[in-house]
């Protein structure tokens, strides 16, 4: 404020709670290969023409979109006896043409190309073709610039999202894991997908490594396309035990879920044992699942993971991230690859076991349905899959909107203020249904004069969220009081 004036003056306090924006949580995270996804493409310019033999196509030598800054220009230099010569500066090429005594122009396409060749600088800008035999001269052209260079759609090792588009996955060509995958999501919605496509290896081996090291692809994700993947897939891969591992990791990372597959021969027994392998941030699914190929005309077997993905995001978007997809059902599939037999109320049969042992299947009952809750975690507060993500989604909610909080000063009215907006976001939590209540406060034990000292300030928060109903008990009894109603 000013020490003196003699008017009025308008001073911003900015203070007050901010708005709490629940992060994205349908998103996928998804790896494999692509050998067939399309490359990048030249920007081009095409002067003059093949039926007077002074066409020339320019093509820039590095593909993409950096060659629409490439621009040429062919200059009449309106004097008698020049010389043809070219120049450069940055990304423009400058042509001057040759002219004879009487100032006319003598400079053929042929010879234009000569002599950008012959130029080390020009010719690390573009290349050139001659249309028809090269012979005619050439008129001068204003200042114009390559068109058509476009980006690779899906480079290696790249995170790019894919929202919900199947035009958009074309660019991922034929073969591979990758164009199946995405078929596999959008048959359950339009979901947002980050694809990261690894270089295939010389043999199976080679190309897991290759997956893993794909995956880091999935840390990059948000500052590279502003989304963090919380469904992590890596469908005909996830089945080798160094692959879901790492994807394990980077689920913890991430505040993620890795969807692993089993072997496609592997029994349920071994599900289960697999199972045992890992811990909170994996979902282990088994068997495949049948779906009609229409290249092959016939029927195939395909890992789960990818409808299982599309199935949450789905979920997500219908219902709350706070859903469980199991009893959900499962779109574009005709069977399982191995019979899983299931009954409501029968403990002993193959589902019932699977889920028993963190193991999620998939059930025929009014169509195919994703059949359980649970992650591989040993620890019971985070056996439910949407427990788990329930606290992640409103935990990186909390952490990612109090950016503004950073680095203010710690007075009575900050402390306020940012429990005042945790506090508004759990209530609209519980008014979604997302949460059955939740409290934030300031620990006074924590927030000590030496604690806040050293720029330390402790905020306490808690939610329960909601519980699937995974087992329902009705009991039933006999009753013949019932029975003085005959004559009643």
């Amino acid at each position: 404020m000013t020490q003196f004036l003699h008017g009025v003056e308008v001073i911003e306090i900015d203070d007050g709670s901010r708005p709490i924006q629940t992060v994205k949580s349908a998103v996928i995270g998804l790896v494999g290969t692509a050998p067939g996804a399309a490359s990048a493409i030249a920007a081009t310019l095409t002067l003059g023409s093949a039926i007077l033999n002074d066409g020339m196509v320019f093509t820039a030598k590095k593909a993409g979109t950096e060659g629409n800054a490439i621009s040429i220009e062919v200059v009449d230099p309106a004097a008698a006896d020049e010389s043809l010569a070219v120049t450069v500066d940055g990304n423009k090429v400058k042509v001057t043409l040759a002219t004879d005594a009487s100032k006319v122009i003598t400079s053929t396409a042929v010879e234009i190309k000569a002599v950008i060749e012959a130029d080390a600088d020009a010719t690390a800008l573009v290349g050139v073709v001659v249309l028809g035999d090269g012979s005619g001269d050439v008129a001068s052209a204003p200042r114009t610039y390559l068109t058509g260079g476009e980006n690779e759609p899906f480079p290696l090792y790249k995170p790019v999202a894919v929202a919900g588009s199947r035009k958009r996955a074309e660019g991922l060509g034929v073969g591979g894991t990758l164009p199946a995958a995405i078929d596999d999501i959008f048959d359950q919605t339009g979901a947002l997908v980050i694809v990261v496509r690894a270089e295939e290896g010389a043999d199976d081996a080679a190309t897991q490594a290759n997956i893993i090291k794909a995956m880091k692809g999935w840390l990059d994700s948000q500052t590279e396309t502003g989304y963090t993947p919380r469904i992590l897939i890596a469908p005909e891969f996830s089945q080798v035990d160094a692959v879901s591992s790492e994807g394990e990791a980077k689920a913890k990372r991430l505040r993620a879920i890795f969807y692993s597959d089993c072997e496609r021969v592997a029994t349920y027994t071994d599900a289960i044992k697999r199972a045992r392998q890992f811990g909170e941030r994996v979902e282990v699914t088994w068997p495949w699942v049948r779906v009609f190929d229409t290249e092959q005309a016939k029927e195939i077997d395909r890992p789960y993971s990818a409808r299982a993905a599309g199935l949450r995001a789905r979920i997500d978007a219908e219902k709350g991230f706070w859903w469980s997809k199991s009893n959900q059902q499962v779109y574009g599939i005709v069977g399982t690859s191995q019979p899983v037999d299931w009954s409501l109320g029968d403990p002993n049969t193959t589902a019932n076991m699977l889920n028993e042992n963190k193991v999620s299947t998939i059930i025929r009952e009014g169509g195919f349905r994703h059949w359980g809750n649970r992650t591989c975690s040993v620890d019971p507060k985070w056996t439910f899959e949407q427990t788990r993500r329930t606290a992640d989604i409103i935990n990186d909610s909390v952490q990612r909107s109090h950016m503004w909080a950073v680095d203010r000063n710690i007075t009575k009215t900050y402390v306020d203020d940012v429990i005042a907006g945790v506090n508004a976001y759990l209530r609209e939590l519980k008014a979604l249904g997302a949460i059955l209540g939740g409290e934030c406060w300031a620990d006074k034990e924590l927030n000590t004069p030496a604690t806040i000292q050293k720029g330390l300030v402790y905020f306490d928060f808690d939610f329960c969220p909601p519980y699937p109903a995974e087992h329902i008990v009705f009991r039933s009894r006999l009753n013949n009081d019932y029975l003085e109603e005959v004559f009643g």
